[in-house]
């Protein structure tokens, strides 16, 4: 089983084969991105693989930097700019401020240009009836002009659509005739027939932008891999961190828009069964940005819809992820005040961090890291690059402060510490979590370096480094299962009286989808039925209520009702039992089990740590004989006002019980965990490293 993770930086290739784990790490390419996804296959290889199981950010980083191709949308005349007005929610920080413009709005960088958004001739009420019929003369000329504009592709979004969808099937029929049978087209109805018309329209934008950027990458990526030897199945992995062949992918690319982040905290959760710990704080801190999110009780929190950007929404199923510009290439910058500024910006993989020596000259933490002596200069990315010490100490001494070198350095890596911790914070505020009930789980090739500093801060009980941690979201991928799920929009208070509408729903959704899984006739396929519900009167919805299995009746209801106060009550800390609950969002998941990679069976024999499952009892007694042995003693400098020695370990070399005072590096392949003064460091019995504060 191989599953690759294709980030902003890197591109993360980890294979499972014969119990062991294997890893490497290929820059990533925004102009090729299918060639280091390809050599990373080549270079672990795929053949007599079973699966390739793929993740990517690329979706998410064309939205960011508008990357991306010349797209129409057609929608009811009088509404075209309901892509610029959202939902009118400002952020926190904006609320007072007058000079603040949505991102995504004409004054600023809008998805869509106002010209390319056409109104047509037509309205369904919301009951489906058609009040006015649509106008194909008035549909023809418009679709006259966005030909002569040659878009690459058309979204449809009509008002009322998901309650019927006759009016964008014959819209669809017209585009295809007008542009030709080429031009990719996506209506509502079919991506996201869900009620609240700028979700829908705004998901389907992206689901045809999707569609032009994935489905000849998809293709060639396949192609090329089966040049290779790989006779098994290609998978996509969506934005909940579940899996779909390519090609059901492709028919609703948007739901793999943002697929990385997910696999991690799917990863955590895993990680977290196996080791006993059922509360976790996931970070992710990569080359960009430091991705944040909650498993609490085993299972992660997953939302009905998130945000590309600031009230961009897409209706997809998605794991609860918040995201801060901290990460090894976070750009350091000095404020017009004055002040060391760490990120949003990032350096990315070109030309990437100073030290690369690829014609950055911006400092990043990764410079500060390596200027540190935290990072090896000769190991780094499993020895395949070179860093460059005395770019890093020219791109600090660039900047325009009268701090010395010693500050610029020092406070950079304060402050990206103190981002994260407070993103962290912040993310469990949300939840109402207590951090001292929780463990930090630090991944991503920077995690282990940064997040042992934000311990004391936080709180928390402990931080754990995963084995293979720069990878460890590339390893989620061979540890989900294969998911198909539909949605339907339908309003009613759950009553005894509507349980004979809400069976109907869910009969013509488990059918439709029975029809697309393949190996349904084979597979023992599990069926998951959820609602989205909320209090009668709120305005937003309480995602993903499970709702019993078996038929649909009264006391099935009342059951419903019962599970939507519970996990109002766990995701929000109150309970309303008086007020009733309006259904609002049907919905099922056919899920079609797939192997996948056993926690308890990764081992010490793998780069990152662990015990080979053969030898399991043989590490044990050798828990009380091995002591550490320190590869050398380093010098770490600008942690205090005067240089720090630490102990340098390989992490293989550290069997299970191993026990380490910090300061202290421990070095593997493809990352770096970085025990501060005050700590203390111990070996599990999977290979992953818990710190504490010494006591």
């Amino acid at each position: 089983m191989l599953g690759v993770d294709v980030g902003g930086t890197f591109t993360d290739v980890v294979a499972f084969r014969d119990g062991r784990v294997t890893v490497t790490k290929v820059p990533s390419e925004p102009s090729d991105p299918a060639r280091p996804v390809v050599e990373g296959g080549r270079r672990l290889g795929v053949r007599g693989s079973a699966v390739f199981n793929h993740a990517s950010t690329a979706g998410l980083n064309a939205v960011i930097t508008r990357r991306l191709p010349k797209v129409a949308f057609l929608t009811t005349e009088g509404f075209r700019d309901i892509l610029v007005k959202g939902r009118l929610w400002r952020p926190l920080d904006a609320q007072t401020d007058a000079s603040w413009r949505r991102p995504f709005g004409d004054c600023a960088r809008p998805l869509i240009p106002r010209y390319l958004r056409r109104g047509v001739a037509e309205r369904i009420l919301a009951d489906g009836r058609v009040m006015t019929e649509l106008d194909e003369d008035h549909a023809r000329r418009q679709l006259a002009v966005l030909g002569r504009c040659d878009v690459e592709g058309v979204a449809i979004c009509l008002l009322n659509s998901y309650v019927n969808r006759t009016h964008e099937e014959r819209l669809r029929e017209l585009t295809l005739e007008a542009l030709g049978p080429e031009v990719p087209v996506s209506i509502s109805s079919e991506t996201s027939p869900l009620a609240k018309e700028y979700a829908r329209a705004s998901t389907t934008v992206i689901d045809v932008m999707m569609k032009l950027m994935f489905v000849g990458y998809a293709g060639e990526l396949d192609q090329q891999l089966r040049a290779l030897g790989f006779t098994g199945e290609l998978n996509f992995a969506d934005c909940a961190a579940t899996l779909m062949p390519w090609r059901d992918a492709l028919a609703q690319p948007f739901r793999i828009v943002f697929a990385g982040p997910a696999a991690g905290t799917t990863s955590g959760a895993r990680l977290g069964e196996a080791i006993g710990e059922a509360n976790l704080i996931c970070c992710d801190v990569g080359g960009t940005s430091t991705d944040v999110s909650v498993v609490q009780s085993g299972r992660p929190f997953v939302n009905d819809t998130f945000s590309l950007e600031h009230d961009l929404i897409i209706n997809a199923l998605a794991t609860e992820i918040s995201s801060v510009g901290a990460g090894g290439g976070s750009i350091v910058s000095i404020s017009p005040a004055g002040d060391v500024v760490v990120g949003p910006v990032s350096a990315g993989a070109d030309p990437g961090p100073a030290c690369y020596g690829r014609g950055g000259t911006a400092p990043t933490i990764t410079d500060a890291c390596l200027l540190m002596g935290m990072l090896d200069p000769d190991g780094f990315a499993g020895g395949e690059m070179r860093l460059d010490e005395e770019r890093a100490r020219m791109a600090f001494a660039s900047l325009d402060t009268p701090l010395s070198l010693h500050d610029r350095v020092a406070y950079a890596y304060r402050i990206a510490v103190h981002n994260i911790a407070e993103e962290v914070a912040n993310v469990a505020i949300r939840h109402g979590a207590d951090l001292r009930d929780f463990t930090l789980l630090a991944y991503g090739a920077a995690g282990p370096m940064l997040l042992p500093a934000a311990l004391e801060q936080l709180q928390a009980k402990r931080v754990v480094i995963p084995p293979h941690p720069g990878l460890f979201s590339a390893l989620g991928l061979l540890a989900t299962d294969l998911v198909y799920y539909d949605s339907q929009s339908a309003y009613m208070v759950l009553t005894h009286e509507a349980a004979p509408r809400i069976a109907n729903i869910f009969e013509t959704m488990e059918e439709k989808l029975r029809g697309r899984v393949q190996a349904a006739a084979d597979a023992d396929v599990t069926v998951r039925r959820s609602f989205d519900g909320r209090l009668l009167g709120q305005s937003w919805e309480t995602p993903l209520v499970e709702v019993p299995a078996g038929p649909i009746t009264a006391a099935t209801v009342q059951q419903m009702v019962d599970r939507f106060h519970d996990e109002y009550e766990r995701r929000y800390g109150n309970r309303f039992p008086v007020v009733p609950v309006q259904g609002v969002t049907y919905r099922v998941q056919l899920v079609v089990p797939v192997d996948k990679v056993e926690y308890d069976g990764l081992g010490a024999g793998d780069p990152g740590g662990g015990v080979t499952p053969a030898e399991p009892q043989r590490a044990e007694l050798q828990r009380a004989e091995l002591q550490p042995r320190p590869q050398r003693t380093l010098e770490l400098r600008y942690l205090e006002d005067e240089p720090v020695q630490a102990l340098e370990y390989e992490r293989e070399g550290l069997a299970v019980g191993t026990l380490l005072a910090g300061p202290a590096i421990i070095r593997e392949g493809l990352s770096t965990t970085f025990i501060c003064a005050g700590q203390r460091a111990e070996v599990g019995r999977l290979g992953e490293i818990s710190i504490e504060a010494a006591r």
